[in-house]
C-alpha cells in the first residue's frame, strides 16, 4: 500500500533525522533561555541529553537526582560519565532521604510512582529557582519515548493507562514548557540514533531503567534494608550475564524483590527470608516481549551465588512471563 499504491519512496534514514533533531531542538530554543534536564544514564535521557547539547550547548542544565533508588554505583559511574562527555553544567542533587521518607509505609504502585513523580517535581522546581539566579530557564526537556506514551495513555483520550510515568506527569505542577524530541521513537530507534551521535555503544546498549527506580522492583514497601537486598542481587544476576556473553542477547534483565517470605536452610540453621524474582526478556520495541532463555546451568550459577552472598535472600525464581499479558517491569 505504502510503496505500490501511495508510490512513496523508501527515503527516510536515521542519519537524516539526526540533524533534523538538533535542528528542531536549535530553533525551539533560539531564545537563549535555559533549558533544564533531569538525567539518568539510561539510553533515553543520555540521547535525549546529546541532542540537546548539540542544540543549544551554553544554556542546557542536567541535573542527576540521586534518589535513593538507584543500583550499587550508579551515581559515580554516571557522574564520570557526564564529566567525561564535556556538559557544561551538570549537577547531582542528593535527594535520598527525602525520598526514602515519602515512601515508608507505601505498598501500592501506582502510589509509589505518584510519590515519586511529585517529588521529582518538587526538586526540579527548587532547582530552577536557583538557576534562575544563573540563567533564564524556560524549557524542560525530557527522554519521553513513544512506548511511555503509549502505557501513560497519552495518544489518546479512549486509550486504557497501564501505569504511570513520572517523565509524562511532570507538566502538571512544572511552570516550564515541555521539549521531547524522542516523543515518536521505540526504544530501537533511540539506540540507532545514539550511535548515530557517537555514544559509546556500552552505554547505548544499556539495558532499560525505570525512571522511579528500583521502588518498582520492590514489591511492597521500599525499605534501606530491602533495596540492600535488592541492589546485591541485581548485581551478582547482572554482572553473570556479561560474563557468560548473555547480557548483550537481552533486552531488559533485573532482579526483583517479592512481598513474601520462604522457609529455607542455612547451614544447620532454618531461615525465613525474602524471595528474588529474576526477569529477562527479549524484545525490539518494548510493545511485547518474551521471557529470555537463559541456558540452565546459566541459571543455576546465578541462584547459588545469590542464596550464598546475599543476605536476606534463601530463595531464587525465575519470571517465563511474557508481555502481554505481563508488563516487563512489575509494577
Amino acid at each position: 500500500f505504502v510503496n505500490k499504491i501511495c508510490r512513496s519512496e523508501k527515503d527516510w534514514s536515521m542519519k537524516d533525522l539526526k540533524p533534523a533533531l538538533i535542528s528542531e531542538m536549535r530553533t525551539a530554543t533560539a531564545n537563549g533561555k535555559g533549558v533544564l534536564m533531569a538525567v539518568s544514564g539510561g539510553v533515553d535521557s543520555l540521547v535525549t541529553a546529546v541532542i540537546m547539547h548539540r542544540a543549544n550547548p551554553d544554556n542546557l542544565y542536567l541535573v542527576y537526582v540521586d534518589n535513593g533508588l538507584m543500583r550499587n554505583g550508579e551515581t559515580n559511574e554516571i557522574n564520570k560519565l557526564f564529566q567525561k562527555m564535556g556538559f557544561k553544567h551538570f549537577e547531582i542533587i542528593d535527594a535520598k532521604a527525602d525520598f526514602l521518607d515519602k515512601l515508608k509505609g507505601v505498598n501500592d504502585p501506582e502510589e509509589k510512582r505518584r510519590i515519586i513523580g511529585h517529588t521529582f517535581i518538587e526538586v526540579f522546581e527548587k532547582k530552577a529557582l536557583a538557576l534562575k539566579k544563573k540563567s533564564d530557564i524556560q524549557f524542560l526537556a525530557q527522554g519521553t519515548i513513544y512506548p511511555d506514551r503509549i502505557e501513560s495513555a497519552q495518544p489518546s483520550k479512549a486509550a486504557s493507562k497501564i501505569k504511570s510515568h513520572h517523565n509524562v506527569t511532570l507538566p502538571e505542577k512544572m511552570h516550564l514548557k515541555i521539549i521531547e524530541p524522542l516523543k515518536e521513537l521505540y526504544k530501537d530507534e533511540v539506540r540507532e540514533l545514539g550511535e548515530e551521535l557517537g555514544i559509546p555503544k556500552e552505554r547505548v546498549w544499556r539495558h532499560p531503567f525505570p525512571g522511579p527506580g528500583l521502588a518498582i522492583r520492590i514489591l511492597g514497601e521500599v525499605t534501606e534494608d530491602r533495596l540492600r537486598v535488592l541492589r546485591e542481587a541485581d548485581e551478582i544476576f547482572i554482572s553473570e550475564l556479561k560474563k557468560e556473553g548473555q547480557y548483550d542477547k537481552i533486552w531488559q534483565a533485573f532482579a526483583a524483590l517479592l512481598p513474601v517470605k520462604a522457609v529455607g536452610v542455612m547451614g544447620d540453621s532454618r531461615t525465613y527470608e525474602n524471595i528474588i524474582s529474576l526477569r529477562a526478556v527479549t524484545s525490539k520495541d518494548a510493545m511485547t516481549a518474551d521471557w529470555a532463555k537463559i541456558p540452565y546451568d546459566t541459571l543455576e550459577r546465578i541462584s547459588t551465588k545469590i542464596i550464598n552472598n546475599v543476605r536476606g535472600a534463601n530463595r531464587v525464581l525465575y519470571d517465563i512471563s511474557q508481555k502481554p499479558p505481563a508488563t516487563i517491569e512489575y509494577e
